[in-house]
Order: C-alpha cells, then structure tokens, then sequence
C-alpha cells in the first residue's frame, strides 16, 4: 500500500473516532458540496476543517450532489447569472469544492465530452470563489434546502431489489419533480393546473419506470436501506411515492 486512506458515509462520531486513530493517514474522501457544506448528514465544512488541522489531504465526492446541483431552480441560476453570467450551475459547484487549498482530488462523474470540456475549463485555470460568492451559495443551498428532496445521489447500492423495484430511478424522478416544481400539490387547489401537473407526472412516471419496476411493488422487506449510505429510510419514500401516485390516479 502506497497511500493510505478512507472513503466516509457514516455519521460525526464515527468519523471522529476513525480520525483519531494513531494514524498517519495519506487522505480521506468525504462527501463535499456547497450544499452538504452546511447541511450535509455530517456537515462538510465541520470535516473538512477536521482535516485540515490534521493536515490530511482531501478527496471530493459528489461535488454535484448526485447531479442535483448542475441543474438547479430558476431562483438560484438567477443569482449564479447576475454574480458571474456565463458560468453554468455544475462550474459553480465544482469552483466552490476547488477553492478550498487542502482539497487534492474532486471527483466527477462525466458522460459526455462536453462534461469533460468544461471541468477542463473550469480548473484550467481555477478561479477560486470570492468571499460574497461563498455567500451567495450559502443562500441557494437554504433555498435548496426548503425543496423536499429525498437525498438519493444515485450510487445503486440498493440495487439489485429481490422484487425488481428501480429504488433509484424512482426516487430521482420524484427529485426531479420536485426540483423542477412540477410537483403536483395535493393541498393545493385543484384547478387546471393541478390537472395538467397531476397528468404530466404520471405520464412521466410511467414513461421513466416500467410497470413492474414501479413503487407499489415494493413489500418493504427492509433489505435495501442498510445499504444506503445517505441512510435514506428507502420503503418509507417510496411509500410516500406510491401514495401519491394512486392519489393522483383518483383525482
């Protein structure tokens, strides 16, 4: 072993009591983002800070969120336009996790080459994010925050399902209604909008998760959430999920 290190997904106490083992580690890999920076389930900034006093070089993963944060609300693209205009979302959450000196590595999950062209872009050179623009993205994570996102980054560790339920396909559908604010409100009033929402959700829905894939297949036998690292209590959301969907059926 060249390098010595850890990837954490648990909680503050074991991250503290990993930290102070006797132990020269070479780097630790936490989840880091401007949103997990204040509201992660151990908060980036406190790990981080952790790190730095120890010296520790540090690794990023889900500097997107999950890909949450490179397609963001109408508000909050709204503020990152009048503070840097052309920067896109994904290069403003990746400016953010670079800033940081004792950060080494920041991971990125790319599909296409245009990814790839512009996180070159953006660290070649890297324009470190100025005190007012930490400031700025402090304020879009509060607004993210009020979403009610289910924290499903998408890693499939809860997949194979034994009954076939597409756990994370699901649930990044119902985010990304959310996200998208096409939610369709059930204590809201129901008028024309209510319909043409409740009707482009569950068309959607059925068109993104096939039949015998979808929520109400799930018999919450309970294997799925121990494998969860966001600890996500998986058969309750998609409970919730199911429950909205034949609620809208009958509407």
């Amino acid at each position: 072993i060249r390098n010595l290190g850890w990837s954490f997904h648990g909680d503050q106490p074991l991250f503290d009591k990993v930290l102070a083992e006797p132990v020269d580690w070479d780097f630790v890999m936490i989840q880091m983002n401007y949103f997990d920076w204040k509201y992660g389930r151990v908060p980036a900034e406190y790990m981080y800070n952790r790190l730095v006093e120890r010296n520790i070089p540090v690794m990023i993963m889900e500097p997107l969120l999950g890909s949450r944060l490179a397609k963001v609300s109408r508000a909050v693209s709204e503020m990152m336009q009048e503070e840097r205009p052309g920067d896109t979302p994904a290069q403003w959450a990746f400016r953010f996790v670079g800033s940081h000196p004792q950060v080494m590595v920041v991971l990125s999950g790319m599909t296409l080459m245009e990814h790839l062209q512009e996180n070159i872009k953006t660290y070649s050179p890297l324009v470190p994010v100025t005190d007012k623009q930490k400031d700025m993205l402090a304020k879009a994570a509060e607004i993210i925050r009020t979403y009610k996102i289910i924290p499903c980054t998408d890693c499939k560790y809860c997949v194979p399902c034994p009954y076939g339920v597409d756990i994370p396909g699901i649930l990044l559908y119902y985010n990304k209604a959310t996200w998208d604010s096409n939610l369709p409100d059930l204590e809201g009033q129901r008028d024309a909008e209510f319909e043409r929402a409740s009707r482009a959700f569950l068309v959607d829905y059925n068109r993104t998760i096939p039949e015998l894939e979808q929520a109400n297949h799930c018999i919450n036998c309970g294997e799925c959430e121990p494998t969860c690292p966001q600890n996500i209590k998986i058969p309750t959301d998609l409970l919730k999920i199911d429950n909205l969907v034949q609620q809208l059926k009958t509407t």
